[in-house]
């Protein structure tokens, strides 16, 4: 049986869509902070696509950034507008896979990371200093096409960007220090942590380290940041038993570790290393959302 025409153009368009859709993800990714949420703007750009008369589309990649950077910026202005609690305890989606992994799949996953703490500084800004600083910025995106998804002029939106841009220096999301340190940094503070050792705790943390901890109904308590030295190690010291379950994985191309309890994930921590100390920890202690993120995929 033969395909008639319009089931061939919607082949074609599928084929077309997909050809883009790593990239429109990627960029999705980074303006929500979000796995779940960036597939639904993916989505909904290929229904809008699908839907669409794109015959006389002539750069098919710049119209599909720009539905799908609108349908973003949407979502954040959403967010924002129903925001009720302070954004700085709310970590974004982690990307989690084991450490001696070294497949294709495994090492895609890796080229396509993005630090979390990044994802953490970009959570500060307003939607449209997210949407000019990750298009430009981030993938190259010419101010002369994100201005009009801004309903503003290039320069404003350049103007955007580098505010965005200022706040992201202020705050160095990426470790300065190459893998092999990161995770022998990392190893220190894991040993020091299962032992409630203060004195080691404090000798690899930053003075001004910060611990995030986004724990939602989890079992660590009320979510917090933690700031200082000494208030971080006296807070980990007292979950040096949870310490003791944790195992090695690889967090957004970071560092970090996943503690499971009873075939359950319980929480997943990562690490920012600078100059051979710990600056910044972030944990993730929710354990509906650890189950939703990653899928039940989890060994004791």
């Amino acid at each position: 049986m033969g395909i008639d025409a319009s089931e061939g153009d919607t082949a074609d368009r599928a084929a077309g869509f997909e050809a883009h859709r790593g990239r429109l993800r990627a960029i999705a990714y980074r303006m929500l902070g979000s796995v779940a949420d960036a597939d639904d703007a993916v989505q909904e750009t290929w229904l809008r696509f699908a839907g669409s008369d794109t015959g006389a589309v002539r750069n098919p990649a710049g119209w599909l950034t720009t539905v799908l950077s609108r349908i973003c910026l949407d979502m954040l202005r959403a967010r924002a507008s129903r925001r009720e609690e302070p954004w700085e305890i709310h970590l974004p989606d982690p990307v989690v896979s084991a450490v001696d992994r070294d497949d294709p799949e495994h090492q895609a996953v890796l080229a396509d990371s993005v630090a979390l703490a990044l994802l953490v500084v970009l959570d500060t800004l307003s939607p449209s200093e997210r949407l000019a600083f990750v298009l430009h910025d981030l993938f190259g995106v010419p101010f002369a096409q994100i201005g009009p998804m801004l309903d503003r002029s290039p320069a404003a939106a350049k103007q955007l960007a580098s505010r965005a841009r200022n706040r992201v220096r202020a705050n160095p999301p990426v470790s300065n220090v190459d893998p092999g340190r990161q995770r022998a940094m990392a190893e220190a503070f894991l040993a020091a942590a299962r032992d409630g050792d203060l004195a080691r705790l404090m000798a690899v943390l930053d003075g001004d380290v910060v611990l995030r901890a986004d724990t939602g109904d989890g079992p660590w308590g009320p979510s917090e940041v933690v700031r200082g030295a000494e208030a971080v190690a006296g807070r980990v010291t007292r979950f040096s038993g949870l310490a003791r379950l944790a195992r090695p994985v690889v967090v957004n191309g970071a560092p970090g570790y996943l503690t499971v309890a009873q075939g359950r994930p319980f929480s997943l921590l990562t690490v920012v290393v600078r100059d051979d100390r710990i600056v910044e920890i972030d944990v993730l202690a929710d354990p509906d959302r650890l189950d939703l993120l990653l899928d039940g995929r989890v060994e004791e």
